[in-house]
């Protein structure tokens, strides 16, 4: 059997499988200590009296970006599909260590943009870069482990979902996906706006302050928004062994992506993934506290419910619907390596 018959994400369920072989769940908690173990956004767990969170992640040039986006927006980038994992988590970043691999005809000037471009988002967070090591590749592969804390001993994870509970999400869903389709197709974009999408795609901004409030307010249930709207809810289906089901019509997605790419924006929304918001369950008076607390926009989108509560849910997990709750057809999953 190949890696591309089972998917990025039958891989990682095999090799889970490996690790834990081993150990039942007992020993996980007694002997290491594990809080959170493989399959979420983050790994957790608890040192004496402090619970850490760690997270790694890998570009690889040709396969998550190429020659369009610069050094310094690389390092930026680089650092902060990391944080989103912390962010969904609910921690607090803290030190990163970075492996560098390097073709030997890289420019020298090139890399210290790289890394200029970590410390500036670094600093803004408050991440120490503490380490790593070089070695040469044929082309740029850039792994990032990035550790962070828990706060409160509470962390926010993908297994509690609840029956009932609204699905709900910060930000907007698809700019990033619009901003890799003007760079890939060179679409002539006023500047402007052009520059709104590129950032969207290059300089996300990790949802850590946010990430916080949902922990403060009592959402136990999130994550980020990086394979894609439908993909990444499913997530928290598989974990939580709840279905969803989200209205199209609430999705936010920005003017301007509607403005130019109009009927393709929800498909940009639903599965153009890397829009690094957070999507998280919660109940009416909670969403409502989080409103009240965050710079940003938050908008219900849909509602778990029960494995199985309606026939048509017995084959599946996440339905996409309208607003008379009628089922949408909907192939695309969103974003899989293999």
């Amino acid at each position: 059997m190949k890696v591309s018959e089972i998917g990025e994400f039958g891989l990682i369920k095999l090799l889970s499988e490996v690790i834990l072989r081993r150990r039942s769940a007992s020993v996980a908690k007694n002997e290491y200590g594990m809080v959170v173990d493989i399959g979420d956004d983050a790994s957790a767990w608890r040192s004496n009296k402090s619970l850490t969170i760690a997270t790694i992640d890998t570009l690889v040039q040709g396969v998550h970006f190429t020659s369009e986006i610069s050094w310094r927006e690389l390092g930026w980038k680089t650092l902060a599909v990391n944080l989103s994992d912390i962010a969904a988590m609910g921690g607090l970043p803290r030190n990163a260590l970075v492996s560098l691999s390097l073709p030997a005809d890289t420019e020298v000037d090139d890399v210290i943009q790289l890394y200029e471009g970590m410390e500036d988002i670094a600093t803004e967070f408050g991440v120490n870069i503490v380490g790593g090591n070089v070695t040469s590749a044929p082309v740029v592969v850039i792994t990032l482990t990035l550790v962070g804390e828990g706060t409160n001993g509470v962390l926010l994870t993908r297994s509690r979902a609840a029956p009932q509970e609204l699905i709900v999400v910060t930000g907007y869903l698809g700019t990033s996906a619009a901003g890799q389709k003007m760079l890939s197709q060179h679409l002539q974009i006023e500047p402007q706006k052009a520059e709104l999408l590129r950032k969207a795609h290059f300089l996300p901004q990790p949802r850590v302050a946010e990430g916080q409030v949902l922990l403060d307010c009592g959402v136990r249930c999130a994550i980020d928004v990086s394979d894609g709207l439908l993909a990444d809810v499913g997530h928290i289906c598989e974990s939580s062994r709840v279905s969803a089901r989200i209205r199209a019509d609430l999705i936010p997605i920005h003017p301007v992506v509607k403005e130019f790419f109009g009927a393709e924006a929800l498909e940009l929304a639903l599965g153009g993934g890397e829009d690094y918001e957070l999507v998280f369950a919660a109940t009416e008076d909670i969403v409502t506290a989080v409103k009240e607390r965050v710079g940003c926009m938050v908008t219900v989108i849909g509602r778990f419910s029960s494995i199985g509560a309606t026939k048509e849910e017995q084959s599946g997990m996440v339905f996409l619907v309208n607003e008379d709750g009628e089922n949408l057809e909907w192939k695309m999953r969103g974003w899989e390596h293999f």
